[in-house]
């Protein structure tokens, strides 16, 4: 089963984030900053990563720096989930390594064009 990690320090964010990725068929763990999400991905690393912008502790630009420094933090798929709209943002996010670049707030519908777009879930499933 396809593993989706979701870094955000907002509780209600990953609730909200788990509640979608769940519902379509993914299973889901959670970081509340990037320096855990290391951890977690240390102890596994996931097939995709759902990545808050601004955190305590280490931000989701850091986070994604570091995992992207390691030959297995190349793999997962990273999607930077923000509030961040700048360009200069996006193309950051892009430049260390982020594969999609969502807005929040963000609905099934969106987060499954995005997963599908990335072949983390298949084209045949339906949001």
């Amino acid at each position: 089963m396809t593993h989706c990690l979701i870094i955000d320090d907002s509780r209600v964010i990953r609730k909200v984030s788990r509640d979608i990725v769940e519902g379509l068929d993914i299973r889901v763990s959670e970081a509340e900053n990037g320096e855990a999400g290391l951890k977690a991905c240390r102890s596994e690393m996931p097939d995709v990563i759902l990545l808050d912008w601004n955190m305590p502790v280490m931000d989701g630009y850091s986070f994604l720096k570091a995992l992207r420094s390691t030959p297995e933090g190349l793999s997962p798929k990273v999607v930077f989930c923000t509030t961040e709209n700048g360009l200069d943002h996006i193309t950051r996010a892009l430049e260390a390594g982020a594969d999609e670049y969502v807005m929040k707030p963000f609905d099934k519908d969106i987060l499954a064009a995005k997963l599908q777009g990335l072949g983390v879930l298949p084209a045949s499933h339906s949001a």
